[in-house]
């Protein structure tokens, strides 16, 4: 099965999501919350099985743009 992982650099180390299962590991660089992740993945699967309802297809995760322009201010 493939899972989306979801990586974003904290204080100190990068977090690692899988929303799917809502699992979360870490790790000191990218690589290793993603080694971390998928581990904590594997054990989640073992010990909780995989849950009913789960799609075969990974969610699609992206950025997107928007445009945002500050209001002018009205001090009096």
């Amino acid at each position: 099965m493939e899972f989306t992982a979801i990586i974003k650099k904290g204080e100190k180390q990068y977090v690692a999501l899988c929303p799917e299962l809502d699992v979360v590991s870490q790790g000191h660089t990218i690589e290793e919350a993603l080694k971390n992740l998928k581990e904590a993945i594997e054990l989640y699967i073992e010990e909780m099985g995989i849950p009913e309802g789960l799609s075969e297809e990974p969610l699609l995760v992206t950025r997107i743009g928007v445009k945002y322009e500050k209001a002018a201010s009205t001090v009096r």
